[in-house]
């Protein structure tokens, strides 16, 4: 095993990636969100680890067959199928792959928990599959508020973090979430309650060039259903300038 080597690679990589990016050996790297387009919270950090050669797999909990977004399409597997491809069409513009789990309903994650039978359940079960399918060196995830408190985003997080921190550090990842710094969030009306973090606990940064930014903007057009196209084409840049400013931000999970 070479987890230990590995481990040190990547925490110079979120650390300080211009330095690192010539001395970091290729690893593999396991982003953890609950619908098609969350990717895009983290997106020019996704591209800049994809352009540095680190192998980037997406793992998207849910289809997103509830929407809302702006189709017209009626709620339900149609409407998920299409937000499959546009998954898929984001996660390949990033330089990723995507992968996803199957049968999670949009919306149902945070559904009776403990229950046998849960959604919650069978999301620790498959992800334990994708896991030791990736065998990841670093994952990133949603922070414990989910950006704007959403229950999918939250038990994301929340379970994720279990799975992980139940592993032998033989095969334990690093694990970090993404975060918002306080005061640096975008003049938008819709992103008035997501959350923040005291920045002296975003320890981590991935930053990310030009070229990422664009892959990002690239990553944002393929998500049709979910916003129009005035947003898709202007949402990057608006972070960029604002909670990002060529960093996106993590804090350590453990």
């Amino acid at each position: 095993m070479i987890r230990t080597t590995a481990a040190i690679a990547l925490a110079a990589l979120a650390l300080d990636p211009a330095a690192a990016q010539e001395q970091a050996a290729p690893q593999q790297v396991l982003v953890v969100v609950a619908h098609p387009d969350d990717e895009l919270f983290m997106a020019p950090a996704i591209a800049s680890l994809a352009r540095q050669g680190h192998a980037v797999n997406i793992l998207f909990a849910t289809i997103g067959d509830q929407g809302p977004g702006v189709s017209s399409l009626a709620k339900g597997a149609a409407l998920g199928e299409v937000r499959r491809g546009e998954a898929t069409c984001s996660a390949k513009a990033l330089g990723a792959e995507a992968r996803f789990l199957q049968g999670l309903g949009d919306g149902t994650l945070a559904a009776t928990p403990q229950a046998p039978d849960s959604p919650a359940r069978g999301f620790l079960d498959q992800f334990a599959d994708a896991y030791l399918d990736v065998m990841p060196d670093l994952v990133l995830t949603w922070g414990p508020d989910g950006g704007y408190g959403h229950a999918d985003h939250r038990m994301v997080s929340a379970l994720t973090v279990q799975a992980v921190q139940s592993l032998e550090p033989e095969i334990r990842a690093r694990l970090l979430h993404v975060g918002i710094p306080n005061g640096s969030l975008p003049p938008v009306a819709e992103m008035s309650s997501w959350a923040t973090t005291d920045p002296a606990l975003l320890t981590e940064t991935i930053a990310y060039t030009p070229a990422d930014l664009a892959a990002a903007n690239a990553a944002a057009l393929c998500h049709a259903t979910q916003f129009d196209e005035p947003s898709r084409r202007g949402m990057m840049g608006l972070f960029d300038a604002t909670m990002w400013r060529g960093r996106v931000h993590f804090r350590p999970g453990f």
